[in-house]
């Protein structure tokens, strides 16, 4: 079993991703989305899987996220991105009006809720 340690891949804040539109709090929107993906974040690393922002729009409200990592081959991954992470930012960002959430496929074994691919 490889163990991914989770204070690196916590511990290094995520500062390049697309930013898409503008509005006239475009800079507060982004960081208070970034203060709570940090929050978060350490949490997926605690189970070997990583969250990443691909882009923001933040005229539309729409944040597209990736889980990968240990994510990528756990069976729970769909219910973090749609039932945890969805309604966090919902609940705490009055702006978020959608979140598209990629799955990137890993092989890599995590732990926590990884369950191993069929086949």
């Amino acid at each position: 079993m490889t163990r991914i340690d989770p204070t690196a891949a916590a511990s290094a804040p995520q500062t390049e991703f697309e930013v898409i539109g503008s509005h006239a709090d475009s800079t507060r929107r982004l960081s208070d989305l970034a203060d709570i993906v940090e929050v978060i974040r350490p949490v997926i690393a605690a189970d070997g899987g990583e969250l990443r922002v691909i882009s923001v729009d933040v005229e539309q409200g729409v944040v597209t996220l990736q889980l990968a990592g240990a994510c990528g081959s756990c069976a729970v991954s769909g219910a973090t991105l749609n039932q945890g992470i969805d309604r966090i930012l919902r609940d705490r960002l009055d702006w978020v009006t959608a979140i598209v959430g990629q799955i990137e496929e890993s092989d890599t074994s995590g732990y926590g809720g990884w369950t191993p691919k069929a086949g």
